[in-house]
């Protein structure tokens, strides 16, 4: 029975990198604390704090949609976007010096057909703060508002060009931040401004922010305002777990708000001028559903998507979305009845990016013994872990259950009170492709930023994007098709997993699929001017480590600004262009066939074991990150670049 609810990054960037040795200590670009968050995320949770509220239900109650179709919201939103990426698009192929096609004069010919004009995706991969500043490295690179990101050898303006932005974990902190703080660019997040706690890795988030923070002074009250507002949700009636506490504590490195912006909502984006203006990407999160019973999760459980408007699946399983901004309402069999209650405010911005890392509720619960965590806040931690058991310290618990009564016959979870939602990479697929790979979303190419741990020494081997592959195979992908990738001892003997490569290039591979999937364009994390495999459990970073490793991201994804290879925007472009040329039957450039030469996977392969895999520097290291230590996941009995089950003995 269901029961009501009460009520100079590489001078970042100041000049473009000259040589890979380019000096990022000075040449900052500088800040005005009084342009960086206006009109960001916005506090819409009606009960003013974190604690979800009921409110009037609308004239049209809630319903669950079918996921034959985007959303209403979306399909409109698309049309002002895709038209809105066309100059940045031209500038871009334009700056891309593609010297033997006119690929600004082709999209510019073909701007009023959007089946021609490309269409492009961003995914960041998770993998704690490492993905995070390996991410918002690339992102820098493709950002245009970046000074010197559009120079000679930038990619500058593909983040402009782009349609959606997907985040997963660690990914998703970077997406998340970026929205919630009015689509900032790295470089205002990296700065911040006097006062703020905002992207200050320098203290742990156990200790909380340098006597910085708005309102927050000190260990002790950093931890007992984040009880608080745990407290107010479970006193409004709802469910709370260890993702509250973990993405509370987040949000005050992540928001620039009081507190870390406690009654900001994920949906208030949807209201934010920028985005509903279609000038920016939509940001998407991801999560996996744990299926009732079970602590496994596999490539068969669901892959639950968080955007502006939505929270759901195109799963066959679920196959279906639910309005985000009435999450918490008591929806039953796809609708909120006419006895029910609306509720808004249970999508907290800092719960949607913590059920995308509930990964790690474990290393909070780790840090437990930490003397500066108040006993109060340890004593709340273990009486949750009384109630729910060590088995389910890793999921965010959404009660009551959106999905409840909804396609019974597919739907495990449809007869459970409550959805439970786990880290987006437990079922492997740490980079959050699943959204953006749906035939609905007819995109073109897909760039997948890759700062997974799979190896001893913190580095990708693409074991990501091979679960991607795997799952396409099966029944749960509804004929999602995928391109092949190889094992991960092709990756490391190949090099693949050092250099950006392309997977997709030969159409004629999906002859018997029901539609071309989009260019995959892998970016994998590699130390090109910073040791950047840094742990996905470490707690805190100096602010010249932060800065060094955004810098190495900056550096994989511009090939160190053309200094590995000098047509490398030109290949990018060629990449953008790959799926739209063929539609139109027009001949690769000769450019872009030798580009396609060298950065596709042929399907060659070399199976033979790696023993270890410890890669030297590509470009010259920077000499503040060159003497940094390097700690490994799996020497600290952690694995999370292939986020798989994990086994923790927590020490209570």
């Amino acid at each position: 029975m269901r029961l009501p609810l009460p009520l100079p990054l590489l001078s970042l960037i100041s000049t473009a990198i000259g040589s890979p040795a380019s000096d990022i200590s000075h040449g900052y670009a500088p800040v005005d604390s009084r342009d960086v968050m206006i009109g960001r995320a916005a506090p819409e949770d009606p009960s003013g704090n974190y604690a979800p509220a009921t409110v009037d239900c609308p004239q049209q109650r809630p319903t669950i949609r079918g996921a034959g179709s985007l959303s209403q919201s979306e399909r409109d939103w698309l049309k002002n976007r895709r038209n809105k990426t066309i100059d940045p698009l031209v500038q871009f192929l334009k700056n891309a010096n593609l010297t033997d096609f006119d690929a600004a004069g082709y999209v510019t010919s073909h701007s009023s057909n959007f089946s021609v004009v490309p269409n492009i995706g961003i995914a960041v991969s998770g993998g704690g703060y490492r993905a995070l500043m390996n991410g918002a490295g690339f992102l820098a690179a493709a950002d245009s508002r970046v000074p010197g990101a559009t120079d000679t050898g930038g990619i500058g303006g593909l983040l402009q060009s782009s349609t959606y932005l997907a985040g997963l974990s660690g990914g998703g902190w970077l997406v998340g931040s970026i929205f919630a703080n009015n689509f900032s660019s790295v470089v205002q997040l990296r700065d911040g401004y006097e006062g703020s706690s905002l992207w200050q890795f320098s203290n742990s988030i156990f200790k909380g922010p340098k006597s910085r923070g708005i309102s927050i002074v000190n260990t002790v009250e950093y931890w007992d305002d984040i009880k608080n507002q745990v407290d107010d949700k479970r006193d409004a009636g709802y469910d709370a777990s260890i993702t509250d506490y973990w993405g509370r504590a987040l949000s005050v490195q992540l928001i620039n708000a009081a507190d870390g912006g406690p009654a900001y909502t994920f949906s208030s984006i949807a209201d934010a001028p920028n985005f509903s203006g279609a000038d920016t990407p939509m940001p998407i999160l991801v999560s996996d559903e744990r299926r009732p019973n079970t602590e496994v999760v596999s490539l068969n459980s669901t892959v639950i998507e968080f955007n502006p408007w939505e929270i759901g699946s195109f799963d066959p399983t679920v196959f279906g979305f639910a309005p985000i901004r009435y999450a918490g309402s008591n929806f039953s069999g796809g609708s909120v009845p006419n006895d029910g209650h609306c509720v808004e405010g249970f999508d907290s911005f800092s719960f949607v990016m913590g059920t995308s890392s509930t990964l790690f509720n474990q290393f909070l619960l780790q840090n437990l013994s930490d003397t500066s965590i108040p006993s109060i806040v340890v004593d709340a931690l273990r009486a949750i872990l009384t109630d729910i058991g060590d088995n389910n310290d890793d999921i965010a618990a959404w009660t009551p259950n959106p999905f409840y009564g909804y396609n019974n016959n597919t739907n495990a979870n449809h007869e459970d009170e409550q959805l439970t939602l786990v880290d987006g990479g437990e079922d492997l697929q740490n980079i959050p492709l699943h959204p953006l790979i749906q035939p609905i979303r007819e995109l073109d190419v897909i760039f997948a930023v890759d700062s997974s741990a799979d190896t001893e020494t913190n580095f990708p081997n693409g074991t990501a994007l091979r679960a991607t592959y795997d799952r396409s195979k099966t029944d749960i992908a509804n004929g999602t098709a995928f391109p092949a990738v190889p094992d991960a001892e092709t990756f490391v003997n190949l090099g693949l997993n050092k250099k950006p490569t392309f997977f997709g290039c030969n159409t004629s591979d999906f002859s018997n699929a029901s539609h071309i999937p989009p260019l995959i364009v892998y970016v994998p994390n590699a130390p090109y001017t910073a040791q950047s495999n840094v742990s996905t459990f470490d707690p805190s970073y100096p602010d010249e480590q932060r800065n060094s490793i955004i810098k190495n991201g900056y550096n994989v994804a511009t090939m160190g600004n053309g200094t590995l290879d000098k047509e490398w925007p030109a290949c990018v472009a060629c990449a953008i262009l790959s799926r739209s040329l063929e539609r139109t039957n027009t001949q690769l450039s000769a450019t872009c066939q030798g580009c396609f030469s060298r950065y596709c996977w042929n399907g060659t392969t070399d199976s033979t074991p790696v023993s270890s895999y410890d890669p030297t520097p590509i470009l010259q290291l920077d000499a503040q990150s060159a003497g940094l230590s390097v700690r490994s996941d799996t020497a600290r009995g952690v694995t999370y670049g292939v986020a798989g089950v994990i086994a923790l003995v927590l020490a209570l």
